[in-house]
């Protein structure tokens, strides 16, 4: 039997497994989940997103996003409103309340990304970053 362990995508996916977990953890304190905060991030980055928009940005499909949006909308954190240009098109757009959980997000999840780092220089850091920036451009790329 072969030994993943030492294979960069068996060590990528259990760090981002952790990380998903910690994050889960932290968010729940706030009644927030990891999807939830992905959404209202790319929210904050971009301003109003249509449905199909914000799934693209966050890497789920349009009807797991739609799920996601239900329960922001729920909780007020969101408003669904018709495009100004195109009123067939619906947008979500981040609220007043949603901002604040935002902010409170933020400082949760930064926790749990500097536990993540702990250990490891700010040179490295950036190496880490460009690295996976690297791998993800890689598979991203149409194969020759």
């Amino acid at each position: 039997m072969a030994d993943v362990t030492g294979r960069a995508g068996y060590q990528l996916k259990r760090a981002q497994h952790a990380l998903r977990m910690a994050m889960d953890e932290a968010l729940r304190e706030l009644g927030a989940t990891t999807p939830q905060y992905a959404a209202l991030s790319a929210l904050d980055a971009s301003g109003p997103l249509s449905g199909a928009d914000l799934a693209r940005r966050c890497y789920v499909t349009p009807q797991t996003m739609n799920a996601i949006v239900v329960n922001l909308e729920r909780n007020r954190w969101v408003e669904r409103l018709p495009r100004a240009e195109h009123g067939r098109v619906i947008e979500t757009h981040l609220t007043t309340r949603g901002r604040s959980l935002l902010r409170r997000a933020h400082a949760a999840v930064g926790g749990v990304e500097s536990r993540m780092v702990r250990g490891i220089a700010a040179v490295d850091r950036d190496t880490l970053i460009n690295m996976l920036r690297r791998c993800a451009d890689n598979l991203s790329a149409t194969p020759q």
